[in-house]
């Protein structure tokens, strides 16, 4: 585990990669073995403002590493903005604000000496409609972060071969590789969004934060998605913002329920979903509010 507060400062040593249910819970499996379910996000008394209005409420969390972690809650309950304040873009919104600490793998990511754009390069964002660059080649939107990370890019093989493994790990090589040069418009809107998660991944980030990535995408388009999250928890921590308490229940391995800009309740999936200890979280999930 990364311990180094170095690692976020302007020019980082960059190492390689490193209730009665309502809804069906996904089977569990192993993701990691216990000396990896150490955690990777630690957030603490946190609290996210839009000029003198909270949104964010004094929030404690601890995300483990190697995991799928979702976040729901109600429209308007902070979720974005929670996610937001885990790579510093909560702060580029005019007034913005953040109060309390949050650490990434033992490294603060706040604080003078720390650079927002190390942070970011280390936890990558997805959005939830897909923003392929339109001027760009396939090629070139994965290729689009490494040129803030040059010395990195070249330690680990040519664009070609940082390009290719990342569409491999967004399961999209096989659709693709004969239209590298072609414009990222022409992809299907499903195809655009795992292009976006590629591109995320090429500069083999340890977190993806991903804010609602299929709300604007098919069922077959989300389902696509969907298995690509549950699989990047192999190598990578995702933290994931959804509406969708069914997707919520199939992809992640623990729920966090925010309501009002508070945490309400954070434990496994099957925990939060079966047994919620707070009767605010069970009114959410049987549906009697949000």
């Amino acid at each position: 585990m990364l311990q180094s507060t170095e690692v976020f400062r302007a020019k980082p040593p960059l190492p390689p990669r490193l209730v009665t249910p309502v809804v069906q819970v996904r089977a569990s499996e192993p993701s990691a073995s216990q000396d990896e379910a150490r955690p990777c996000i630690v957030a603490s008394h946190l609290s996210a403002f839009f000029g003198q209005t909270a949104a964010v409420k004094d929030v404690s969390i601890s995300i483990p590493q190697n995991a799928v972690t979702a976040i729901i809650g109600p429209s308007g309950c902070g979720k974005s903005t929670l996610l937001r304040c885990f790579n510093r873009m909560h702060e580029t919104v005019p007034h913005a604000r953040v109060e309390g600490s949050v650490e990434i793998l033992g490294s603060p990511i706040y604080g003078d000496d720390t650079s927002p754009i190390a942070v970011r390069r280390h936890v990558g964002m997805v959005f939830q409609r897909p923003t392929p660059f339109p001027t760009m080649s396939i090629r070139a939107n994965v290729a689009a972060g490494l040129r803030v990370d040059s010395k990195s890019h070249a330690m680990r093989g040519t664009t070609s071969e940082i390009v290719e493994e990342a569409l491999q790990r967004a399961g999209l090589w096989a659709e693709v590789k004969d239209q590298l040069d072609e414009s990222a418009m022409a992809l299907s809107g499903g195809q655009q969004q795992r292009l976006c998660i590629a591109r995320a991944l090429a500069t083999r980030p340890r977190v993806i934060l991903l804010d609602e990535p299929t709300a604007s995408l098919d069922p077959l388009s989300s389902q696509k998605v969907e298995e690509l999250v549950y699989e990047l928890r192999k190598t990578v921590t995702v933290v994931i913002v959804t509406h969708n308490m069914q997707q919520a229940a199939r992809v992640s391995d623990g729920t966090a329920f925010l309501l009002m800009g508070e945490l309400i309740e954070f434990a496994s999936t099957r925990e939060l979903f079966t047994a919620p200890k707070d009767p605010r979280t069970e009114s959410y999930i049987t549906g009697r509010f949000g």
